[in-house]
């Protein structure tokens, strides 16, 4: 039963990141495309948007399509749950999402965190491969790494935001007005 619940488990969380990301990457699903979803990133503070958009996009499509196969699930929930606590900073501080708060995006973060540590159960490609790429180790790395990175976007996200912000002093080497 526990492969049972793993394999619906990351089918589930891995279908909704990979259409999620779809949407960021490709435009799919009612998506803006990297070039409509870049834009609303730039405005949220992450710049610059394009490559912030393909980041994203790749982090919930890649990691959501590799948590469906069960295929480096370490690796995969990492980067899916350093994408997810990035949106989660975005629609903090409300937590419902009917009011556009982060606990969609918080339980996406969650659920591959958890994953990304329990690894994906018997019925997976990981499994087929005799676990190669499902190590406890890179469980730990995948994460802490993530972490840093989505802090480190978080922290340029909040820079930005400071810096554009009505009435912030210019930005030495950009033009005022």
């Amino acid at each position: 039963m526990r492969d049972a619940g793993l394999f619906v488990l990351r089918a589930g969380v891995g279908s909704v990141l990979l259409a999620h990301g779809s949407q960021k990457l490709f435009g799919w699903f009612g998506g803006g495309g990297v070039q409509g979803t870049g834009a609303a990133f730039e405005q949220m503070g992450f710049t610059p948007g394009g490559p912030s958009a393909v980041a994203a996009g790749l982090g919930e499509a890649g990691g959501g399509a590799l948590m469906l196969l069960g295929l480096a699930t370490p690796v995969a929930g990492a980067a899916a749950a350093g994408t997810m606590m990035a949106a989660s900073a975005v629609h903090f501080p409300a937590f419902f999402a009917q009011e556009g708060g982060y606990e969609y995006a918080a339980l996406l973060g969650v659920s591959t965190a958890a994953l990304a540590l329990t690894g994906p159960g018997g019925w997976s490609l990981d499994a087929l491969l005799g676990y190669r790429l499902n190590k406890p180790w890179l469980s730990v790395v995948g994460l802490v790494a993530s972490a840093v990175a989505a802090t480190a976007v978080l922290q340029r996200r909040a820079q930005h935001l400071a810096a554009t912000a009505p009435g912030a002093p210019p930005v030495e080497g950009e033009p005022e007005g």
